[in-house]
């Protein structure tokens, strides 16, 4: 096993906690200044443990181990959402560093905006695969201000420089750890999770056209109420979504615009953004059906019409059997009877590089489930034991 040093590990988690820090948690929006203050200490931290440091064109920073292979490649991302948790993304990232410390043969990245501030989202891990075209970031713009993206990464000093792809070949498999933001482990008094599977997530529009009208002389026999209709389409939605989805599927309505959004007129427009989550294919496809069969019920009901519009419609990254039963193997050893097997209910960088070698993911438990927000936590003691059930496992996996 690895000669893991889990305090040093600790150390640079909390030192990161420093930049950007926000009560308990951090505010480092991608490209802002705490977020390239960030960059440019995990460069400095590579270069301490003898990796060769580079940031690239859409903000990846990389780590290039310059020893003999074989290599794995380990990391996550280290900006945050807006006043959020101190963990999501930079857990995985010092857990690299941790590796490399260690002696493994490990290249360490932290990838750019996986957290979705500008728009098309895992722009890191997308561009790293060659996923992420010029074009797409001539569109991009920052979704809370609408910065363009070449205007960020002008101002972040990132103008000019070139995009970095990986190396085939290089590497034998993607190890990423990460808090759960969940409480399947903290609720089953469990301090590991080996992760089977990221779940795709299929994202939908839909467009219900009625008449816009007035609140006071228009009859309540008369009215054709797209905002009653929404109300009406997301409570059928809700109950007949049970008998589609999966054990671990969940639904959410994002957003609900009405228009004109004013008290005294009826709405003539309900504009939703809907999405639905699972780490199966099949179970994905009957939930779209279940939403297509809720849709066409509500056209033959209301006197408003629903349009429906697939956005996106991602694949499920099933986790690779032979890097999951390192980890298994890693985390029976270190920890026994105190780990599961679990899908991942969010997204990560780790199912876009899914698409070009073997990856896995180890889960953390979540103190009360909390993430995306400044309270997210994990115990010291956990992180520490999935420290080194990580290194048990990428030392394993190496020899296999």
């Amino acid at each position: 096993m690895p000669a893991i040093d889990t305090d040093r590990f600790l150390r640079d988690l909390q030192e990161l906690r420093r930049i950007g820090a926000y009560k308990t948690g951090v505010h480092r929006p991608t490209y802002s200044p705490q977020d390239m203050e960030s960059r440019r200490w995990l460069m400095e931290r590579m270069a301490e443990i003898g990796l060769e440091p580079s940031i690239d064109g859409i903000g990846n920073v990389h780590g290039r181990h310059k020893g003999a292979g074989p290599h794995l490649l380990a990391g996550s991302h280290i900006e945050s959402q807006n006043h959020a948790g101190w963990l999501d993304g930079a857990l995985g990232v010092v857990a690299g560093l941790a590796l490399a410390r260690a002696g493994l043969p490990v290249d360490v990245v932290a990838f750019a905006d996986e957290e979705g501030h500008f728009e098309g989202g895992f722009l890191g891990s997308r561009s790293i695969i060659g996923d992420l075209t010029e074009e797409e970031i001539d569109r991009s713009r920052n979704r809370t201000d609408g910065t363009p993206l070449r205007e960020a990464l002008a101002a972040a000093g990132l103008a000019g420089k070139p995009r970095l792809q990986l190396e085939t070949g290089r590497h034998k498999g993607f190890f990423e750890m990460h808090i759960e933001q969940g409480t399947q482990l903290e609720g089953a008094g469990l301090r590991a999770g080996v992760v089977t599977g990221i779940v795709a997530i299929w994202q939908w529009r839909i467009l219900i056209e009625g008449m816009q009208d007035h609140a006071g002389g228009t009859t309540m026999a008369e009215r054709r109420d797209a905002g009653l209709a929404a109300v009406r389409l997301l409570a059928m939605l809700d109950q007949e979504m049970p008998r589609a989805c999966g054990e671990r599927s969940t639904w959410t309505t994002g957003r609900i615009a009405l228009d004109p959004g004013a008290p005294s007129i009826i709405p003539g427009r309900a504009d939703i953004l809907f999405q639905f989550r699972d780490v199966e294919m099949a179970v994905l496809e009957r939930m779209e059906r279940c939403l297509r069969a809720c849709v066409q019920e509500s056209n033959r009901r209301e006197r408003s019409r629903a349009t429906l519009t697939a956005v996106s419609k991602a694949t499920p990254a099933l986790c690779d059997p032979a890097m999951m039963a390192a980890l298994d193997a890693a985390a029976q050893s270190i920890a026994p009877g105190a780990w599961q097997r679990m899908p991942s209910g969010a997204g990560h960088d780790a199912q876009y590089i899914a698409r070009v070698m073997p990856v896995a993911m180890l889960f953390t438990p979540s103190i009360g489930g909390i993430s995306h927000h400044w309270a997210e936590d994990t115990k010291e003691e956990d992180l520490a034991l999935c420290m080194r059930i990580l290194g048990d496992a990428a030392e394993r996996y190496l020899k296999a």
